[in-house]
């Protein structure tokens, strides 16, 4: 007898409706946390296979290595992979003086996105969002940065939102794209 594997399903996320698989592989445990990093053609094996039966939302940070979880997932889209999966990665924690930081400073976002950007070495970041908020940056300020200087909306085409429609643009399905 053959054994037939079960379907993923679909999901809408957010407001904007970036549709994804119902079921995510976070990322994390391959290069951090967990013990020593995993074999990184391991991993790329595992992401392969995970894609091949149809979970396609990834999910890394900038903070998970710090970095490398993100260059590992790179050489993983490499090869036509991209085009098949659904990207989410995440900033806001640093280390500063070897101690966990949260930052949501505009240079900071700005900064992180593109390194993102590089280290995953793509031109789009189907979801980026605050891995924490900073209490000291007004979420306003966080979340306009991150709409008008990565191109997603001009303050002149929005009016002025408040701090809860602010912290809902936090995660719905957002696209940053490389400039």
């Amino acid at each position: 007898q053959r054994k037939t594997m079960a379907t993923v399903g679909r999901i809408k996320l957010g407001s904007q409706g970036l549709d994804v698989s119902a079921q995510g592989l976070g990322c994390m445990g391959m290069s951090f946390m967990y013990g020593p990093p995993k074999p990184e053609s391991d991993m790329i094996n595992l992401i392969h296979h995970a894609v091949n039966t149809g979970v396609t939302f990834l999910d890394t940070s900038d903070v998970y290595g710090p970095h490398t979880n993100e260059i590992l997932i790179g050489k993983a889209l490499k090869g036509g992979w991209r085009e098949k999966v659904q990207l989410a990665t995440k900033f806001g924690i640093t280390k500063e003086d070897g101690k966990m930081a949260i930052r949501g400073d505009p240079a900071y976002v700005r900064a992180a996105c593109m390194g993102s950007l590089n280290r995953l070495d793509i031109d789009c970041i189907d979801l980026y969002y605050a891995h924490r908020i900073d209490n000291r940056v007004p979420i306003e300020v966080t979340v306009c940065l991150y709409n008008t200087q990565m191109g997603l909306v001009s303050t002149t085409e929005r009016p002025a939102l408040s701090s809860a429609e602010m912290i809902s643009l936090t995660s719905p399905a957002t696209r940053h794209r490389r400039r």
